[in-house]
């Protein structure tokens, strides 16, 4: 085949990519509580450092005592619990302004955003991509009324508490330097290689926080955007922007820490998000509940060759949507 040729295969597959992503259409569902959530993920719980119940389930460190106080008029003392709450949602979609989450809803606002793209090589697979994201409140545990009166559960309902589309940084790898430029210092292959080590301690456990700058298996946190530099399957792609997103949250301080002692009495500020804190599981386009090994919740940073085999399909399997279970230390009063 000649130079010219190839050029020209090349560059109908590239359109044909760009094509297929803008033809997407948007697809979704409301997840349903009895069967699209792996209810064992709320586990292990704790009293202090001691367990109560696991489960099988993976943990992090807890608070050392199982007694705690907490300042107030009057003082609040009780034990400090610990389990793991699901309180976040978020869509990882081709469509702007797709809400996976909510039915597969196509709004329609009328403000401009860039469609998802892939951009493909003449032999494989997509060598990168680009997506959109939402993130959205969702206090499951609070909203099904399990645990009435209990003061360790985020109170609210179903909201959407944030939409890439109208952020101009997420897709722009330039702008978005500004709200991370820290990223700058580990653009080098030293720092990159590091994340081999953060690959494996993920899929053994949990990844390792002091390298806040890798994403597992997954690639890079940096930059903090919708382009994904090595794109390898959709289910890897969209884990990726999930942690991104969870990232930028935390940089933006909407999303706050509420592990360790130092939650006990309440969330504090955390912008260097700890990955470890959230376990993630997929509830579109396929419900993540058949459990490997005993668990069906992945931290941050797990290959998805362990569990994300058939979760990806044509058409309609082709967007995403994660429930986040985060960490929460409380201090439950006892008076």
């Amino acid at each position: 085949m000649s130079p010219l040729r190839s050029w020209l295969v090349v560059a109908v597959l590239a359109l044909a990519g760009v094509d297929a992503a803008r033809a997407a259409t948007c697809e979704g569902k409301f997840v349903n509580p009895l069967t699209d959530i792996c209810w064992s993920c709320v586990f292990p719980l704790s009293i202090g450092a001691a367990t109560v119940a696991s489960l099988g389930q993976e943990d992090i460190t807890n608070p050392p005592s199982p007694v705690c106080a907490c300042p107030g008029i009057p003082p609040r003392v009780g034990l400090s619990l610990g389990f793991w709450e699901p309180a976040r949602q978020i869509d990882v979609t081709r469509q702007p302004f797709c809400l996976v989450s909510l039915g597969g809803i196509s709004l329609n606002p009328g403000i401009p955003a860039p469609q998802a793209a892939q951009n493909t090589r003449l032999f494989g697979h997509a060598s990168s991509s680009f997506y959109q994201a939402h993130y959205y409140t969702n206090p499951v545990l609070y909203w099904l009324e399990v645990l009435l009166d209990f003061p360790c559960l985020e109170k609210g309902s179903f909201d959407i508490a944030y939409l890439t589309e109208v952020d101009p940084l997420w897709n722009d790898d330039e702008l978005t330097l500004l709200l991370n430029p820290d990223a700058v210092l580990f653009a080098n292959p030293i720092a990159q290689a590091a994340c081999a080590a953060d690959c494996v301690a993920a899929t053994l456990g949990f990844g390792l926080p002091q390298l806040f700058w890798c994403a597992g298996c997954q690639g890079s946190v940096y930059p903090l955007d919708g382009h994904v530099a090595v794109h390898l399957g959709g289910v890897q792609a969209s884990m990726l922007i999930a942690q991104r997103l969870t990232a930028k949250m935390h940089r933006q301080l909407i999303a706050w820490g509420y592990h360790g002692s130092a939650a006990l009495c309440g969330p504090y500020l955390e912008p260097v998000m700890d990955k470890t804190a959230y376990k993630t599981q997929m509830t579109y386009p396929i419900p993540n509940t058949a459990k490997l090994d005993g668990r069906c919740c992945q931290p941050y940073g797990r290959t998805t060759a362990l569990w994300g085999a058939g979760k990806e399909y044509p058409a309609k399997g082709e967007d995403f949507s994660y429930l986040l279970f985060r960490k929460r230390n409380c201090c439950a009063g006892a008076f």
